[in-house]
């Protein structure tokens, strides 16, 4: 059983930074695919961006515009988003996911496919 817990999330200023963290516990996640969704008022989840274990290979969704950047850490088994020149309507609670992936290189947008989930942490960015 995989423990994820975010933190980093808080009050901005349009066109400010931030970065989110998620520590994983309970398992190695070292060969686990990760992504980030988030999820604003009154909308369903959306996807935000994932990476694979093997690679590093990366996906964002098209929202992001190039702002955001996924990483990882496998020693720290800490997942990362730097998110850059931030909007109001980046306003969401951001949730880290994780899941064993397909075949070794896999990694997926959709969020079904994930089997553990953070309890998410709350970015808000004013205009």
């Amino acid at each position: 059983q995989v423990q994820l817990v975010e933190s980093g999330g808080g009050l901005v200023q349009a066109g400010d930074s931030l970065t989110l963290s998620c520590t994983a516990s309970g398992d190695n996640i070292t060969k686990y695919m990760m992504a980030w969704f988030r999820q604003a008022p009154g909308k369903e989840r959306e996807f935000v961006a994932t990476i694979n274990s093997v690679a590093r290979d990366t996906r964002y969704a098209n929202s992001i515009e190039g702002r955001f950047t996924i990483s990882r850490d496998s020693a720290k088994s800490t997942l990362y988003l730097q998110m850059n020149t931030l909007k109001p309507d980046d306003t969401a609670v951001y949730f880290c996911a994780a899941s064993r992936p397909l075949f070794g290189s896999y990694h997926t947008p959709f969020e079904s496919e994930y089997d553990y989930w953070g309890q998410g942490t709350q970015v808000s960015v004013s205009s």
